[in-house]
Parts: structure tokens; sequence; C-alpha cells
């Protein structure tokens, strides 16, 4: 039987759907949840990411604002602005749009935005308490995962979830996310020996490698669930994940698909992250 298709587009507008009532009833509060974000450089597919995230906010009644600044932006001058919006009560979200050019450290650019308005979750001290299992904001892109398999009733505890990649931004945040929900977690990645020895053993399969299709049927346990985090363009143009998604759908018990997979969920729950800073700027009077 084919598996079930974990529909992040479907699952993203139902939850946004109430993000916007949580919204309006802030307003009449007097607080209207605000998203600043800022991009560096001319890079079409950086554009289109932020423009989607515009969008996203528009529909939801978070107020979003976008800072363009050119390549040739300093470091300094990035940092500058970055603290300047630290400071700025009205917003309440703070997004450094990725990759930067490369004369700016990404890691320090991290570092600059409080903690209280980093919406995307990297900040140290906010990675420090989602690996404590505290309060925080966490990673966007893990969090719609773990979002996505509570909302279709897929079991965690207990169960064998292996990541196949280990970046900052998906991999290594999503594994801790996985450990909290009390599954056992492997990771792997590109010096993994035997890599079909795991991924076979594995009740939730996280593919993150950017690497088109790598994943396939063969790779499978029988019934697993498999979240597809890579968006690959095709020389024809199209998008396809890191999974074979056609023969893996045999195999799995739940499947997401690319697009409209992870990728609605992941500016989901940026959105998300907005809302919660908003709330905890209100309760701490920042």
């Amino acid at each position: 039987m084919p598996a079930t298709v974990i529909d992040g587009k479907e699952l993203g507008q139902t939850l946004r759907g109430d993000m916007t009532k949580e919204v309006s009833q802030l307003k009449e509060q007097g607080i209207t949840p605000h998203l600043t974000v800022i991009i560096v450089g001319d890079d079409p597919a950086s554009k289109s990411y932020v423009n989607g995230k515009k969008k996203a906010t528009a529909q939801t009644g978070i107020a979003s604002d976008v800072i363009e600044m050119p390549s040739s932006t300093s470091e300094a001058e990035l940092l500058e602005k970055i603290n300047d919006l630290n400071h700025e009560e009205s917003v309440h979200g703070i997004l450094v749009q990725l990759p930067l050019p490369d004369h700016i450290n990404e890691q320090t650019v991290i570092e600059t935005i409080s903690p209280h308005k980093d919406v995307d979750g990297f900040h140290p001290i906010n990675i420090g308490n989602m690996m404590a299992g505290n309060d925080t904001f966490l990673p966007c892109t893990p969090y719609g995962i773990i979002k996505m398999l509570h909302s279709y009733g897929i079991q965690i505890k207990g169960k064998h979830a292996v990541v196949i990649g280990r970046s900052n931004i998906v991999g290594k945040p999503v594994g801790q996310l996985l450990l909290n929900e009390h599954a056992t977690v492997t990771y792997c990645h590109s010096r993994t020996h035997n890599l079909t020895d795991f991924t076979t053993s594995a009740d939730i399969l996280i593919a993150a490698v950017g690497k088109p299709n790598v994943i396939r049927a063969e790779h499978i346990k029988q019934g697993a669930a498999i979240i597809d985090v890579g968006i690959n363009r095709q020389d024809d143009g199209s998008l396809t994940g890191d999974v074979d998604f056609a023969s893996a759908a045999e195999k799995a018990s739940y499947i997401t698909p690319v697009p409209k997979g992870v990728g609605p969920m992941t500016i989901t729950m940026l959105l998300q992250n907005t809302i919660k800073a908003a709330k905890g700027l209100s309760r701490f009077g920042r």
C-alpha cells in the first residue's frame, strides 16, 4: 500500500489559520507582531525566500518589512543595523537571510541578534536551551518536522530515528528535538560507512543531505516514516528532494513530497516564533 503523503502545505495553512486568530487577539491588546528581515546582496534564491516570508506574514496579519543591503555592505555596517533593531521596541523578530557574502561572518551575525528576537532559533543561547529541553525559539525547519510528525500521529517515543546530515540548521537540531521526544537517534553523514545498515533500521528517516534522489527504496525500512528536507533543482527546472519519492512511497508508511512538504512548514514555524516573540516581549516589557 502506497505511503500516506504528509502535506506540509495543507498543514501549514491550517496552522496559519489558527495563528491569524491569535494575531487578531494580540492586536486587540495593542500588540502587533512585527518581523524584520535583512537581506544582503542580490541572490535570486534568497530574494524568493524573503518574498515568500513576506507574503506569509501578510496573510496572518503579522507586520513585516524587508531591509535590503548591497553585497558591498561591511560586517560592521550589518552588525550596526542589527543592534539598532535589537533596541527597536516595535520589532519583535529579526531574521538575517542566509547565506551572506563571504566577507561577513555568519556566526558573528547570528550571535549579534538578541536571543529575545532570534526567531530563526540559531542564537547559541536558544540552541543551548533547546539542548536542555527548555522553552525557547526552535530552529524553524526542525520545529516544522516535529510538528508534522505530531500532526499525523507518527509515534516518536521509543522509535529509532536516523538523521542523514549534520548541519547546524537542520541535521543537528532535528536530531536533538527527536531525542527530546524520547527517540533513539543516529546521525549519519558523508563519512558514514555502510549507510544502508543504519537507514534500513530507521522507524523515522530524516534526509537532509542536499543531493537529489540519493535515498531509494533499498535504503528504507518497510513502514518507515520518511521526511525529505532536500530541495534540489533539476536541469529541467523542476524540484526534487533527497529521496526518490516514487520508489520510497511504495515502501514507507508516511512520506513528505518535494515541493509542498517541509518547505511550507519552515515558514509557518517562523510565523509561530514571531508571535511567540511578540507575546514574550509584552510579558517582559522589552
